[in-house]
Protein backbone atom coordinates (compact mmCIF):
# COMPACT_ATOMS: atom_id res chain seq x y z
CA UNK A 1 0.00 0.00 0.00
CA UNK A 2 1.03 3.70 -0.49
CA UNK A 3 2.64 5.83 2.05
CA UNK A 4 1.59 9.20 3.66
CA UNK A 5 4.16 11.62 4.84
CA UNK A 6 3.09 15.10 6.64
CA UNK A 7 6.07 17.38 7.48
CA UNK A 8 5.07 19.39 10.31
CA UNK A 9 5.04 22.80 10.13
CA UNK A 10 3.67 23.90 13.61
CA UNK A 11 5.77 25.02 16.44
CA UNK A 12 4.16 22.58 18.59
CA UNK A 13 1.52 20.06 19.03
CA UNK A 14 -1.86 21.87 19.48
CA UNK A 15 -5.14 20.50 19.50
CA UNK A 16 -5.70 20.82 15.67
CA UNK A 17 -2.70 18.72 14.77
CA UNK A 18 -3.62 15.90 17.33
CA UNK A 19 -7.19 15.42 16.00
CA UNK A 20 -5.97 15.51 12.45
CA UNK A 21 -3.25 13.58 13.09
CA UNK A 22 -5.53 11.42 14.42
CA UNK A 23 -7.69 11.37 11.92
CA UNK A 24 -5.22 10.23 9.20
CA UNK A 25 -4.03 7.31 11.17
CA UNK A 26 -7.84 6.21 11.05
CA UNK A 27 -7.88 6.58 7.59
CA UNK A 28 -4.66 5.04 6.61
CA UNK A 29 -3.52 2.70 8.90
CA UNK A 30 -0.45 3.23 11.40
CA UNK A 31 2.25 1.59 9.27
CA UNK A 32 0.94 3.71 6.18
CA UNK A 33 1.35 7.18 8.17
CA UNK A 34 4.84 8.85 8.27
CA UNK A 35 5.44 12.27 10.59
CA UNK A 36 8.60 14.21 9.93
CA UNK A 37 10.28 17.62 11.19
CA UNK A 38 9.07 17.22 14.59
CA UNK A 39 10.59 18.73 17.53
CA UNK A 40 11.84 17.16 20.83
CA UNK A 41 8.86 19.48 22.34
CA UNK A 42 6.41 17.56 19.83
CA UNK A 43 7.83 14.34 20.64
CA UNK A 44 7.71 14.86 24.14
CA UNK A 45 4.28 16.37 24.08
CA UNK A 46 2.78 13.54 21.49
CA UNK A 47 -0.16 11.46 22.52
CA UNK A 48 -0.28 7.62 23.09
CA UNK A 49 -2.41 7.00 20.03
CA UNK A 50 0.20 8.98 17.60
CA UNK A 51 2.90 7.06 18.70
CA UNK A 52 2.43 4.17 16.67
CA UNK A 53 2.53 5.67 13.68
CA UNK A 54 6.40 6.64 12.31
CA UNK A 55 7.75 9.37 13.80
CA UNK A 56 10.96 11.27 12.86
CA UNK A 57 12.91 14.47 13.57
CA UNK A 58 14.31 14.34 10.63
CA UNK A 59 13.01 16.23 7.30
CA UNK A 60 11.47 14.30 4.52
CA UNK A 61 14.29 14.52 2.81
CA UNK A 62 16.51 12.43 5.47
CA UNK A 63 13.98 9.98 6.10
CA UNK A 64 15.46 6.40 6.75
CA UNK A 65 15.69 4.17 3.82
CA UNK A 66 13.18 6.52 1.94
CA UNK A 67 14.79 7.35 -1.73
CA UNK A 68 13.12 10.95 -2.47
CA UNK A 69 12.83 10.24 -5.91
CA UNK A 70 9.73 8.09 -4.79
CA UNK A 71 8.14 10.99 -2.96
CA UNK A 72 5.00 12.72 -4.79
CA UNK A 73 4.33 15.99 -3.41
CA UNK A 74 0.80 17.68 -2.85
CA UNK A 75 0.42 20.78 -4.05
CA UNK A 76 -1.75 23.40 -4.73
CA UNK A 77 0.46 25.12 -7.36
CA UNK A 78 1.45 21.26 -9.69
CA UNK A 79 0.10 21.59 -12.95
CA UNK A 80 -0.58 18.01 -13.16
CA UNK A 81 -4.02 16.45 -10.93
CA UNK A 82 -2.93 13.14 -8.97
CA UNK A 83 -4.53 9.94 -10.97
CA UNK A 84 -4.79 6.03 -9.59
CA UNK A 85 -2.24 5.61 -12.00
CA UNK A 86 0.68 7.71 -9.76
CA UNK A 87 0.77 4.82 -7.44
CA UNK A 88 2.85 2.99 -9.75
CA UNK A 89 5.49 5.70 -9.88
CA UNK A 90 5.26 6.71 -6.09
CA UNK A 91 5.55 5.13 -3.31
CA UNK A 92 5.18 8.04 -0.65
CA UNK A 93 2.95 10.90 -1.03
CA UNK A 94 3.94 14.40 1.12
CA UNK A 95 1.95 16.82 2.53
CA UNK A 96 2.72 20.03 4.41
CA UNK A 97 1.72 21.49 7.32
CA UNK A 98 -1.29 21.16 9.14
CA UNK A 99 -4.91 22.94 8.64
CA UNK A 100 -4.33 25.85 6.41
CA UNK A 101 -4.79 29.81 6.67
CA UNK A 102 -8.04 31.42 4.87
CA UNK A 103 -6.56 32.99 2.54
CA UNK A 104 -3.80 30.37 1.99
CA UNK A 105 -0.37 31.38 3.00
CA UNK A 106 1.22 28.70 0.84
CA UNK A 107 3.34 27.02 3.34
CA UNK A 108 3.83 23.86 1.39
CA UNK A 109 6.68 26.31 -1.36
CA UNK A 110 9.18 25.06 1.37
CA UNK A 111 8.99 21.76 0.08
CA UNK A 112 8.51 22.60 -3.57
CA UNK A 113 12.22 24.09 -2.68
CA UNK A 114 13.20 20.66 -2.69
CA UNK A 115 12.54 19.09 -5.86
CA UNK A 116 9.52 16.84 -5.33
CA UNK A 117 7.54 15.88 -8.22
CA UNK A 118 3.61 17.32 -7.51
CA UNK A 119 0.59 16.28 -8.12
CA UNK A 120 -2.87 18.79 -7.21
CA UNK A 121 -5.89 17.97 -5.61
CA UNK A 122 -7.68 20.39 -7.10
CA UNK A 123 -8.42 24.23 -6.72
CA UNK A 124 -10.19 24.28 -3.57
CA UNK A 125 -8.21 24.18 -0.45
CA UNK A 126 -8.37 21.17 1.94
CA UNK A 127 -7.66 20.55 5.55
CA UNK A 128 -4.60 18.55 5.65
CA UNK A 129 -6.34 14.92 7.09
CA UNK A 130 -9.20 15.62 4.12
CA UNK A 131 -6.33 15.81 1.24
CA UNK A 132 -4.39 12.99 2.87
CA UNK A 133 -8.01 10.90 2.67
CA UNK A 134 -8.64 12.30 -0.81
CA UNK A 135 -5.67 11.01 -1.79
CA UNK A 136 -5.52 7.82 -0.24
CA UNK A 137 -9.13 7.06 -2.34
CA UNK A 138 -7.11 7.92 -5.53
CA UNK A 139 -3.65 6.21 -5.19
CA UNK A 140 -4.96 3.03 -2.81
CA UNK A 141 -8.71 2.97 -3.89
CA UNK A 142 -8.77 4.18 -7.43
CA UNK A 143 -11.45 6.47 -6.84
CA UNK A 144 -10.37 9.49 -9.67
CA UNK A 145 -10.32 12.43 -8.10
CA UNK A 146 -13.26 14.17 -9.67
CA UNK A 147 -15.47 10.87 -8.44
CA UNK A 148 -14.52 11.85 -5.35
CA UNK A 149 -18.04 13.23 -3.13
CA UNK A 150 -17.17 16.82 -2.28
CA UNK A 151 -18.73 19.37 0.29
CA UNK A 152 -17.15 22.97 -0.30
CA UNK A 153 -17.54 25.26 2.83
CA UNK A 154 -20.00 23.76 5.10
CA UNK A 155 -21.98 25.21 7.35
CA UNK A 156 -21.65 22.97 10.56
CA UNK A 157 -24.30 23.62 13.33
CA UNK A 158 -23.93 23.45 17.27
CA UNK A 159 -27.74 24.09 17.81
CA UNK A 160 -30.86 25.70 15.74
CA UNK A 161 -29.23 29.36 16.64
CA UNK A 162 -25.10 28.30 16.46
CA UNK A 163 -23.42 27.54 13.95
CA UNK A 164 -19.81 28.62 11.58
CA UNK A 165 -18.83 28.22 8.07
CA UNK A 166 -15.67 26.19 7.21
CA UNK A 167 -13.83 27.67 4.20
CA UNK A 168 -12.53 24.49 3.15
CA UNK A 169 -13.25 21.60 0.81
CA UNK A 170 -13.91 18.24 2.75
CA UNK A 171 -15.07 14.71 1.50
CA UNK A 172 -18.70 14.67 2.23
CA UNK A 173 -20.91 11.62 3.58
CA UNK A 174 -24.62 11.02 2.95
CA UNK A 175 -26.64 10.11 5.94
CA UNK A 176 -30.47 9.55 6.34
CA UNK A 177 -32.12 11.08 8.96
CA UNK A 178 -35.40 11.20 10.14
CA UNK A 179 -37.01 14.68 11.17
CA UNK A 180 -39.56 15.44 14.13
CA UNK A 181 -42.37 14.76 11.88
CA UNK A 182 -41.23 11.11 10.83
CA UNK A 183 -40.20 12.15 7.29
CA UNK A 184 -36.64 10.84 6.28
CA UNK A 185 -34.57 12.97 4.73
CA UNK A 186 -30.91 12.56 2.73
CA UNK A 187 -28.28 14.83 4.57
CA UNK A 188 -24.88 15.64 2.98
CA UNK A 189 -22.20 16.07 5.71
CA UNK A 190 -18.30 16.72 5.99
CA UNK A 191 -15.72 13.84 7.14
CA UNK A 192 -14.37 15.40 9.78
CA UNK A 193 -11.89 14.03 12.42
CA UNK A 194 -13.63 12.48 16.30
CA UNK A 195 -13.79 15.73 17.93
CA UNK A 196 -13.78 18.25 15.73
CA UNK A 197 -16.75 19.62 15.74
CA UNK A 198 -16.44 20.32 19.55
CA UNK A 199 -13.13 21.73 19.49
CA UNK A 200 -14.64 24.46 16.67
CA UNK A 201 -17.19 25.18 19.10
CA UNK A 202 -14.97 25.77 22.12
CA UNK A 203 -12.80 27.63 19.49
CA UNK A 204 -15.47 29.39 18.09
CA UNK A 205 -16.86 30.50 21.91
CA UNK A 206 -13.71 31.52 23.04
CA UNK A 207 -13.30 34.14 19.93
CA UNK A 208 -16.57 35.67 21.22
CA UNK A 209 -14.86 36.02 24.64
CA UNK A 210 -14.36 39.85 24.94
Amino acid sequence: MSKFIVDHMEDGMHEWCVLEYKHMIMVVGKDNMYFSSLSDACLATMPEELKEAHLHKEDTMHLPGIDPKEICLLDPSATEPLKPEDADTYKYFLFGGILGDDPPRDRTKELRKLGFAGRHLGPIQMSTDTAVNVTKRVVVDKVPLDKVPYIDSPEVFFSKHESVNLPYRYIAETKEVTTKDGQKKTIRKPIMPPGMMELIKKDSERTLDF
